[in-house]
């Protein structure tokens, strides 16, 4: 699933364009997509401006002056842009969704899996709309910090890992920044939550903060589906110090590892986790 860096990449993609364009028209190829788009989804916003393109946690936000859009990518879900003039590729299977705007361009949602969302939502009360209001802090925001982190772990028996994937603690980090962050911040991911305190929760929320804003700057990672909104793959993965590498050396690593077995893999959550068990405690 798109975490934050992707979801943030596709966000960088669409605002030169869809930011002060009007909506000329939406093309629904289908009735729904993890949910039904509405019988007025259409209606509400062929012929609006748009104002601002934002993100919150893994949400996509497109405003305008009545409705935003509450746009998820769901599991596989891709953004691609078409700028004036370029040739629009013939439409696929998967090819969901439509929007052209004033300007020229063109926005196509592909979404295989149709575990992707849009919902109207009124602008005012985006806040309180069921999908958004329960979210924590932005990790990259001024409202997250060491005591802001170890308030919302205080207590909390759960794993340090399962509890920074909670976006009630913090918003947008997923599988693969959890066990980055972690990493950065030596941190076993199988630490008591409530025990990331003072120093420990000052190390962990710069780790995150600088694994998710390195990981926006190359594009987001690719595994399987993320593409940026031109097409390109994000190369993020080839910057993993530890996620998917079991069995290897985690960077600096001066230990033996045909003694040590190297990254470790364990699951948590009914989600994998990578870690090494020498530099994390």
């Amino acid at each position: 699933m798109p975490e934050l860096p992707e979801v943030e990449t596709v966000r960088r993609g669409l605002a030169p364009v869809m930011e002060g364009a009007v909506f000329v028209r939406v093309d629904l190829r289908r009735a729904d997509l993890r949910r039904p788009f509405g019988d007025d989804f259409v209606t509400r916003l062929q012929g609006a401006r748009i104002g601002r393109v934002t993100r919150r946690a893994k949400y996509l936000l497109i405003e305008t002056a009545r409705d935003t859009l509450i746009w998820h990518l769901g599991m596989s879900g891709q953004v691609r842009i078409y700028a004036p003039g370029d040739a629009v590729a013939p439409v696929g299977r998967h090819d969901h969704v439509q929007f052209d705007v004033d300007n020229g361009s063109v926005i196509v949602f592909t979404d295989p899996r149709r575990f992707g969302l849009m919902v109207l939502c009124a602008t005012d009360e985006v806040a309180d709309h069921p999908l958004i209001r329960a979210i924590g802090p932005e990790p990259l925001g001024n409202d997250f910090s060491g005591p802001v982190l170890a308030r919302a772990l205080h207590g909390r028996r759960v794993a340090i890992k399962q509890a920074i994937m909670d976006p009630r603690v913090v918003a947008g980090v997923g599988n693969i920044y959890a066990s980055e962050s972690l990493f950065r911040a030596g941190i076993s991911p199988k630490r008591r939550a409530g025990s990331v305190q003072g120093g420990r929760a000052e190390k962990l929320v710069r780790a995150i903060r600088d694994i998710l804003a390195e990981a926006i700057l190359a594009g987001g990672s690719t595994l399987k589906d993320h593409r940026t909104t031109d097409g390109e793959l994000g190369y993020f993965q080839h910057r993993f110090a530890v996620y998917n590498r079991a069995g290897a050396a985690c960077p600096g690593c001066d230990c033996e590892v045909s003694q040590t077995g190297g990254i470790q893999r364990l699951e948590q959550g009914g989600r994998s986790t990578y870690y090494c068990p020498r530099r994390q405690r």
